[in-house]
């Protein structure tokens, strides 16, 4: 990438970041919420852990990482909403008249997304570790997991990108939230894959790519540095950011090509 594109990246992303920073509403749940189902399945689904086969003893570490995919998909929606007002309010026209490419006002679009996600990142692995999580891992794990963490709202605030693009609607992006936070639960959120009795949900967690973007996040705590898991994980990670950014590409051509 060139001077000029890394300059007019960086020129949207600076204005992505300071219009999310300067709403609380956006920060706060995706901050909160994670941390708040993390205190009820810890509390609620501990007995889990005496099931013959169970990684660990503690039901937080396992649920620990769950959080980080949460932030993720709150990242998909923040981004998503932030691109759609601009279609709404005119703001993505009058950038069609600059000088600005298409992938760079894509690329610096995600930046408060993925700040957001970051933020909140730091803020699951601070109360997990104080709450009593362990990261197997060590410290390179821990920073590791914050990596993969960003990488993967990364993917997921491409997808809400092209959400925005193919809707222009900061409503309807918000109207497919808990379409995507269905995939959470068809996977292996709450249960091993290999625990999980019902042979249809089993087959479903296994097709379900959410599946092993949360088991690469929750090798490193209860496990370590499960290669196996971590590269099934990135790839999952890797494959999403790339179709949902072609996609978005793609999205953005067809409605630049319609003003």
């Amino acid at each position: 990438m060139s001077g000029a594109a890394l300059a007019q990246v960086a020129l949207i992303a600076d204005r992505s970041v300071r219009r999310t920073l300067r709403q609380p509403a956006l920060i706060v749940p995706t901050i909160v919420f994670p941390l708040f189902l993390l205190a009820v399945n810890a509390s609620g689904l501990d007995a889990a852990t005496k099931i013959p086969g169970f990684p660990t003893d503690s039901y937080l570490d396992f649920a620990l990482t769950v959080t980080f995919m949460q932030g993720a998909l709150f990242a998909s929606t923040t981004a998503g909403t932030e691109l759609a007002s601009d279609i709404e309010t005119g703001f993505f026209n009058r950038l069609q008249l600059t000088p600005l490419r298409g992938a760079a006002i894509l690329v610096g679009q995600l930046a408060g997304a993925v700040l957001v996600a970051l933020l909140g990142a730091v803020v699951y692995l601070v109360v997990g570790l104080a709450a009593g999580a362990t990261v197997k891992a060590g410290v390179g794990g821990a920073l590791f997991l914050l990596f993969l963490a960003v990488l993967i709202a990364l993917g997921f605030g491409a997808v809400g990108s092209v959400m925005a693009l193919r809707a222009g609607s900061a409503e309807a992006v918000q109207g497919l939230f808990p379409l995507l936070f269905v995939t959470f639960f068809l996977s292996s959120m709450n249960m091993p894959r290999n625990l999980i009795p019902v042979h249809w949900f089993r087959t479903v967690a296994t097709w379900n790519p959410v599946s092993y973007l949360i088991e690469a996040l929750r090798s490193l705590v209860i496990t370590g540095w499960d290669w196996a898991a971590l590269g099934k994980g990135l790839g999952v990670a890797v494959a999403i950011l790339a179709l949902a950014f072609g996609a978005a590409v793609a999205a953005l051509r067809t409605r630049m090509a319609r003003t």
